[in-house]
């Protein structure tokens, strides 16, 4: 064995027992050289190995601790659908938005879709606000005023369909990672993520060729964001790691609506006996009387203005209903997995076993579940186990959304 040969055998033996010594290798703390082949990171020769401290945190995002629950609606079936019966799955941990996406969020989004965009998706891109409009009722105000005036900046954005919310995601995955990672501007350039704006100038290239985008293994950016799984809304919904026993796994109590006890009113403290969350309180009466408004809210509520479920999220009963991922099927809790189950198109339950052209059925694979009540629903949707669903290219005044993102880099 030549000298060379032989000093790169020792260092490489040096280091490993240095290694040995801090600890296993981890995500965080590869080491200099790979324990398998001794070669040097981040060398000529060698593989490129970024440091890496983690994900990133999110804007806007909590933790949600995953784990095992009984998903399924714990109310009497009023409609009599039978389309989510209990069963014990598994979750694992994700994040969420805080609360619902609001008419100041949805507006930046516009922002920088009309500056990076084409003009045709932009008018794509914005809500529908004639939903407010009824023959019979006088929202005429709501139809000008509520996504663009200051008042309702942080009133939830409504008027968009499951489509655009998915689009949404999109661009806010990469706005996030541009600014984790430094890269700025307009997704590079002029180029806007969903098309070049007409008569734009091409994206000017870097010094070497074109700026380069973010890497999934450089560790600076974040997973997309994205709607959460039917399965996942419910968990995060249920929020039953507040009713965790100590030192064990019993959970003292279910629960049918996203916080303890089975009534709407607060039964504690200075606030007791005001409502939970924002919902229709019965026929003709969305917020109570004058000099004694209870839920406050003739139509959607500022979206922190009621308590946080034990998660630290907002709304997730009532004000508005929201769009998850899955698209519906009546017979989902049978089919689906019990490890992070999610419903997808194209697969079981086809779509032509519903009879929708003779107007027999109104399923079909461009139906998508929305969840949690609203300002216009009675108490009973306020549970996480109801389900509903709508056309995924159809909006109301009545539903919203968030996003969640996975865990990304852990088997928790």
């Amino acid at each position: 064995m030549n000298f060379s040969k032989y000093l790169r055998f020792a260092i490489v033996g040096a280091c490993a027992l240095a290694s040995c010594k801090s600890g296993p290798r981890t995500a965080t703390k590869p080491g200099k050289y790979s324990s398998t082949t001794g070669i040097e990171y981040n060398t000529e020769e060698g593989m490129k190995v970024a440091d890496y401290a983690g994900i990133p945190e999110g804007p806007g995002l909590i933790f949600i601790e995953g784990g095992r629950t009984v998903l399924g609606s714990a109310e009497e079936d009023i409609a009599m659908t039978h389309d989510n019966m209990e069963r014990t799955v598994t979750i694992a941990s994700f994040y969420m938005d805080e609360a619902e996406v609001a008419n100041i969020h949805w507006l930046e989004y516009l922002h920088f879709v009309r500056k990076d965009s084409s003009e045709e998706f932009y008018q794509s891109a914005l809500p529908d606000t004639t939903v407010w409009a009824r023959e019979l009722s006088f929202n005429d105000p709501y139809v000008d005023y509520y996504l663009r005036y200051p008042g309702f900046r942080y009133f939830p954005v409504v008027g968009v369909s499951w489509l655009q919310a998915n689009d949404y995601c999109t661009w806010r995955t990469s706005k996030v990672n541009e600014n984790l990672a430094g890269v700025g501007g307009d997704s590079g350039g002029k180029r806007g993520l969903f098309g070049r704006k007409k008569n734009a100038p091409a994206a000017d290239a870097a010094e070497g060729g074109e700026s380069r985008k973010p890497s999934i293994e450089d560790g600076n950016t974040l997973p997309n964001y994205r709607l959460p799984t039917e399965a996942e809304w419910e968990y995060a919904a249920q929020a039953l790691i507040g009713t965790q026993e100590t030192g064990n796994e019993n959970q003292e109590n279910k629960r049918v609506y996203p916080w303890d006890g089975r009534q709407v009113r607060n039964s504690y403290g200075k606030t007791q006996g005001q409502f939970l969350a924002n919902f229709k309180r019965g026929r003709g009466d969305y917020a109570g009387i004058a000099g004694a408004l209870n839920d406050g809210a003739m139509i959607t509520e500022y979206i922190y203005n009621y308590p946080p479920n034990d998660y630290g999220l907002y709304n997730m009963a009532g004000n508005v209903n929201e769009w998850v991922q899955d698209i519906y099927r009546p017979l989902s809790f049978e089919d689906v997995e019990d490890l992070n189950p999610f419903r997808r198109n194209g697969f079981l339950d086809p779509a032509a076993q519903y009879d929708k052209k003779g107007y027999q059925s109104l399923i079909d694979d461009h139906v998508r579940v929305y969840k949690g009540g609203s300002w216009r629903d009675v108490a009973y949707w306020l549970s996480p186990g109801t389900r509903r669903f709508m056309a995924e290219d159809s909006a109301t005044a009545t539903i919203g959304f968030r996003c969640a993102m996975i865990n990304a880099g852990s088997n928790k």
